[in-house]
């Protein structure tokens, strides 16, 4: 015999789990008793961002990350896994939840959350048994991690989860193979590897797409080798960012809306295209513009709903990327030269790209342009740097102006919520806590969830926060010039600025290393300082208001 919460401690352990981020109160016994096991337990000051952390610790970590939330926080909760949902990543959510026995009498705090969770999980069950604990703990790590990954809720009885006090006989016993990602590598039959390298042989102007299912699936050096082995160049998604070094001469940059222009160039140009572990969504084809339709295609996803989705196939591999790849290394074979002239092409694309940009890139500028921002960052990021960046400006200025130099550094960004990159790296870090993790984030998603500061430094999180502060979203001045029909009033721009404030006397107000930097040149040492401090760090960069990330170019 032994309590719910014992058996439920005892599982979390034994699948691996380091660190629980959470809202109070919600499952006390069993946080109580996770402290025998030596799991760490994040106490936050939100639920969105408790999930966020969850998020980042298990994108970097390769395996599920916990997050918790007592019932009145449980629709908060909801809300910070539509990132994790829509970025594919193993979260398990932990709830409280009405009582059985007094459902519809008026128990404090009474509502029904679970149909909140069913558009953001792929499981999501409520535990009304003490019983019923240790079987939909099993379901709910293996569907979090098995297939395309995504997150898990779990509604325990009782606003706080109280079913984890009763006793029952219970066997917590766990499927360690559900315990990280992926469990299974399904393989390709022949003819559909053949089928492929025999279009890829022919094609003059091949290109490979990688999306973030390169990285979940670990296939990043098969990724490179088949590249090289190809003389094939590698475009990416903004998920896929990495997983092929951005100084590499195949790489082309991020393809599709936040991208590298040179990027949509190259592969509107190719007359073959390979998407590997990536849904074609709006965001990497450009709203389907970028291949363009009727372009011949290949894709390989672990998920056979996304394969011919948006594009029509001539082949679709149902596979994990790392298995399907390596069976084509294994059988390719390095093609005629008549590929050179395809791959001088590719280079003079992204040179010229490179050119064009290297103005600002350099600039010496007051204030500061977002452009050097990144550029620096790419040279001094320590060689096994995580990265992670927030959406928006955010993500269109790192997504083409920041580049991973080796193979051992990581770069995640947000699938789409501002305010997700500062939580999230909090996470990453608490999962990897000997890497350099930095934090790419404008003052807009800064303010989201600036008091997590204070759970960085009450938990001893080191991570460094670079904020590119132009005391705006300026990302909305185009869509505001618009509304006003070409020109904004003044009330108009009250609508996307901010009041400038100094985060790194806010950061020093909460126990953090708080930098600021006004002048370009004072960036390097700052973020050479922060790295070294030991401590979480936020440099606050001041930066032009009136800079504007590129927009898609086709």
């Amino acid at each position: 015999m032994m309590t719910g919460a014992r058996a439920l401690a005892r599982m979390l352990h034994a699948y691996g789990v380091t660190h629980v981020f959470m809202v109070p109160a919600v499952l006390r016994r069993t946080l109580a008793e996770m402290e025998r096991f030596g799991i760490q337990r994040i106490h936050t000051h939100g639920e969105k961002p408790a999930a966020y952390m969850a998020d980042g610790y298990a994108r970097m970590a390769g395996r599920p990350g916990v997050c918790m939330a007592q019932v009145v926080g449980a629709l908060n909760l909801a809300a910070g896994l539509r990132d994790a949902y829509l970025a594919h990543s193993p979260v398990i959510a932990m709830t409280g939840g009405r009582h059985p026995a007094f459902r519809g009498r008026g128990v404090y705090q009474e509502l029904d959350d679970l149909p909140a969770f069913a558009n953001v999980t792929k499981f999501n069950r409520a535990v009304d048994r003490v019983e019923r604990i240790p079987d939909l703990v099993r379901s709910a790590f293996r569907s979090a991690v098995s297939g395309c990954p995504g997150p898990v809720h779990l509604q325990f009885a009782g606003n706080e989860g109280q079913l984890e006090l009763e006793e029952a006989d219970l066997d917590p016993y766990i499927e360690e193979g559900f315990s990280r990602l992926p469990p299974f590598r399904p393989c390709p039959p022949d003819a559909d590897i053949a089928a492929t390298l025999s279009l890829l042989d022919r094609a003059r102007r091949p290109v490979i797409v990688a999306g973030g299912g390169v990285r979940a699936s670990g296939a990043s050096a098969a990724l490179v080798s088949l590249a090289e082995r190809l003389s094939v160049p590698v475009a990416t998604s903004l998920n896929g960012k990495g997983t092929i070094p951005g100084t590499h001469p195949l790489s082309v940059g991020v393809v599709g809306t936040y991208s590298r222009g040179a990027a949509n160039r190259v592969v509107n140009r190719a007359d073959l295209i390979c998407f590997v572990g990536s849904s074609t969504g709006s965001m990497t084809t450009h709203f389907w513009q970028v291949p363009r339709p009727g372009l011949p295609t290949v894709q390989i996803d672990i998920d056979p709903e996304a394969l011919g989705r948006n594009y029509p196939l001539a082949v679709a591999i149902n596979a994990d990327a790392r298995t399907a790849l390596a069976m084509m290394l294994e059988h390719a074979r390095a093609p005629a030269k008549l590929r050179d002239g395809w791959l001088e092409t590719v280079r003079q694309e992204v040179a010229s790209w490179r050119a064009r940009h290297e103005t600002h890139m350099q600039s010496e500028a007051i204030p500061i342009r977002p452009e050097y921002i990144c550029s620096e960052l790419t040279a001094v990021a320590p060689d096994d740097a995580c990265v992670l960046v927030d959406t928006g400006h955010a993500g269109m200025w790192m997504g083409g102006f920041y580049d991973t130099r080796t193979e051992h550094q990581t770069y995640l960004r947000s699938a789409g919520h501002l305010g997700w990159a500062f939580p999230a790296a909090l996470g990453a870090k608490c999962a990897a806590p000997e890497r350099p993790v930095i934090c790419f984030t404008g003052d807009a998603g800064f303010w989201y969830h600036l008091a997590e500061v204070e759970t960085a430094v009450r938990w001893d999180i080191a991570t460094v926060t670079i904020v590119n502060n132009n005391s705006s979203g300026n990302q909305s001045a185009r869509g505001f010039d618009r509304a006003y029909g070409g020109k904004q009033t003044p009330e108009g721009r009250r609508l996307w600025t901010f009041t400038d404030v100094n985060f790194a006397n806010l950061a020093e107000g909460m126990g953090a290393l708080g930098l600021r930097v006004d002048e370009p040149s004072g960036f390097r040492p700052a973020l050479e300082r922060a790295l070294a401090a030991g401590r979480p760090a936020v440099i606050d960069v001041v930066t032009d208001i009136d800079a504007m990330a590129p927009l898609a170019r086709c």
